[in-house]
């Protein structure tokens, strides 16, 4: 299964879907768009799963597809 991450950058002016936590796929201007994004792929790509990590990386929200 594979696991795409949403967290935001260093100062929190971007936002990062990772996938399985180590390779940045795309950088965002938003939460919301890189959500999106993280769970269009987790679709594309099922059984997976979208975390969604706050500035502390601590997951807040996961989905699962």
């Amino acid at each position: 299964m594979n696991t795409y991450t949403v967290v935001p950058n260093v100062d929190a002016t971007a936002w990062i879907v990772k996938l399985e936590d180590v390779a940045p796929e795309k950088e965002y201007e938003s939460e919301d768009k890189a959500v999106a994004a993280a769970e269009e792929m987790a679709q594309a790509n099922s059984p997976s799963m979208v975390q969604i990590l706050d500035k502390y990386h601590k997951v807040t929200d996961e989905k699962r597809f």
